[in-house]
């Protein structure tokens, strides 16, 4: 799945992570508890209301009401700081039903967030360019620049075309789309994915996010590059195109070399978006 599908909403300053799955967004549960609760621990507080509202509890089973079945949530995966991870999401509809048991004055504006970003999926669904206005605009509100913004987003098609190829080539998603991903970063970087969110300093955010616009320009050289490989190559099945992921990031990995050294300087910085936003704040 490509990173365009895993998203992080923002209700009142508490990040709710969302991903795609049958055409519709789901939401991780925990999140949605932190959000209207502050509570440190929202497995435990999950349980609870679970163990006090009979009738919420026997929606996280499969049921038949009037002939039509409830899906109940599900663990789908996320990129997390100790990597690919199961996290239990329920759809737009479960959301509702589980608010619902949450006594919480957030309770209500909370509702109307969350039929706002149900409402703008179906937007997106029937005119994708939305999505990556929206997209633009969220990046715009952080602080970005147009420049970087513009490399983002070709980024995202980029990695985009390389997972459908992936996806037809027979590479399984998840492990495997994982292992692809950190081969082209160490031929192109260096570093794996997680070598480089340690240098710098990241925990659960987005590494591209953080990124400079040199970064990005040779993580899409690396991805583009693995893609055309694989499909002259016409590479089946993960070992022929890890082959073609060590050769695409390859590529992009000659031409960071070279760019470092006609300009004596490295392409890969520490630097991440919070602490020059940080910076940006103490010097106004």
């Amino acid at each position: 799945m490509g990173d365009e599908l895993n998203k992080i909403a923002i209700f009142q300053k508490k990040e709710v992570r969302k991903v795609i799955h049958k055409n519709e967004w789901w939401f991780v549960i925990n999140d949605i508890i932190v959000a209207l609760t502050d509570s440190a621990n929202p497995a435990q507080y999950l349980k609870n209301i679970r163990n006090r509202d009979i009738e919420l509890n026997s929606l996280f089973e499969p049921v038949e009401k009037g002939g039509v079945q409830i899906e109940p949530p599900l663990a789908l995966s996320f990129d997390t700081p100790g990597g690919k991870q199961k996290l239990l999401c329920w759809h737009t509809e479960g959301i509702f039903r589980l608010v619902q048991s949450i006594p919480s004055p957030k309770a209500e504006p909370f509702k109307r967030w969350l039929a706002k970003v149900g409402y703008e999926r179906v937007q997106e669904i029937e005119d994708p360019e939305l999505a990556q206005k929206r997209m633009k605009a969220l990046y715009k509100a952080k602080g970005y620049s147009d420049g970087w913004i513009e490399k983002r987003v070709r980024g995202i098609v980029v990695r985009g075309e390389l997972t459908d190829e992936w996806q037809k080539r027979g590479v399984q998603e998840g492990r495997e789309y994982s292992i692809l991903t950190a081969e082209i970063s160490r031929a192109a970087f260096g570093v794996t994915p997680s070598e480089y969110k340690k240098l710098k300093g990241l925990e659960r955010e987005n590494l591209r996010d953080h990124m400079t616009d040199l970064e990005l320009i040779f993580s899409m050289l690396g991805e583009a590059s693995t893609t055309e490989i694989a499909r002259e190559d016409d590479a089946q099945g993960f070992d022929q195109n890890k082959d073609a992921a060590i050769r695409g990031g390859g590529v992009a990995g000659q031409g960071r070399k070279q760019l470092e050294k006609e300009t004596n300087k490295k392409v890969i910085s520490p630097a991440n978006f919070k602490e020059e936003t940080r910076k940006l704040e103490d010097n106004a």
